[in-house]
């Protein structure tokens, strides 16, 4: 679980870091003219004027805020690491036979419900 949430939020981190940067620097272009046919106030640069609203929190804060999530996470799973069993798997039938259960019932609950959604429309 923890490689996993580590390995996402750096990998989101990296995109949302990224695609501010590059929603920032799409406005500066169009702004300096290096787009023919679209100055300022230009559809495209009002495009651009809200790529950059929505991509400085990106690159400011979201990216980096995610770094101290990942740190947070990773201190917490060492902190409470002795607390979980070191045989985790003991108890897996008890754990399948009550999945198994708890289908049983979400398939006889969605049925039931579609019984009652026909009884309505007679």
């Amino acid at each position: 679980l923890l490689v996993g949430s580590i390995s996402s939020g750096f990998l989101l981190a990296v995109t949302m870091a990224n695609a501010g940067g590059a929603w920032d620097n799409a406005k500066k272009y169009v702004e300096a003219g290096s787009i023919p046919g679209h100055p300022k106030k230009s559809d495209l640069h009002k495009a651009t004027v809200t790529g950059d609203t929505v991509g400085d929190p990106f690159k400011d804060t979201s990216g980096p805020s995610l770094n101290i999530l990942i740190k947070l996470m990773s201190v917490v799973s060492l902190v409470f690491a002795p607390v979980f069993p070191s045989k985790p798997y003991e108890d897996l039938v008890v754990g399948l036979i009550l999945l198994a259960v708890l289908l049983i019932l979400v398939i006889i609950g969605i049925t039931m419900k579609g019984k009652k959604a026909d009884s309505y429309r007679q």
